[in-house]
């Protein structure tokens, strides 16, 4: 993945151990492993570090952490995390490193009483990963009809998922979605049949 256009700075993550810098790493590829092993894009060389311990995927401009079922865990401000929505300044731990996330731009959730907010979901994975879709439209229906379907419904203020369809039930963040409305929060992870989706407010419709 080439460098972002438009001179803007990328995301970084900033590697300490026992309160000293060891790397500043800008997060230039779509895909950056990090592990014991000398084949990760960044190397992390103590020996409680698995040889393949996390990834960071980056798509356009958010970045997720994804713990590879490391022995000893990926921490997220002091968090056990599987897979995780990176926030500016987000203190991440790998066995005996320190991480700091920080974002490139830096973009303010808007607050709920300014207007309509106007929010979109980019797929993760699977052969459209990096597909956006803006969510303007009062309901938007995702999902395979027969199979399992959700609907997201756009409020003044926030927007909500449901199931409507389907035996097995979509997750959000790695949990069941119900019949019942859900709240969607800023970077939230939608599983619809093993397509990941993230969730994110990009402002005022």
């Amino acid at each position: 993945m080439e460098p972002r256009k438009g001179g803007s700075v990328l995301a970084k993550i900033i590697i300490s151990r026992e309160g000293t810098v060891e790397q500043i790493v800008p997060l230039s590829k779509e895909r950056m492993a990090l592990g014991r092993h000398r084949h990760n894009d960044i190397v992390l060389g103590h020996p409680s570090v698995s040889g393949e311990h996390a990834v960071i995927v980056t798509i356009l401009d958010d970045s997720f952490l994804e713990d590879l079922h490391s022995t000893n865990g990926t921490f997220v401000n002091g968090h056990r995390i599987g897979k995780h929505f990176l926030q500016h300044e987000d203190s991440i731990k790998i066995a005996k490193y320190h991480v700091q996330f920080v974002a490139d731009g830096i973009r303010p959730v808007m607050a709920a009483a300014a207007g309509p907010l106007l929010a979109q979901i980019a797929v993760l994975n699977g052969n459209n990963a990096g597909k956006q879709m803006d969510l303007s439209k009062p309901l938007t229906t995702l999902g395979r009809p027969g199979v399992q379907v959700v609907v997201i419904n756009r409020g003044v203020d926030a927007y909500t998922i449901a199931h409507v369809e389907g035996e097995r039930a979509p997750l959000v963040n790695g949990a069941a979605v119900g019949r019942q409305p859900l709240r969607l929060e800023h970077g939230d992870v939608i599983d619809l049949s093993g397509t990941q989706m993230a969730f994110r407010i990009v402002g005022m419709g």
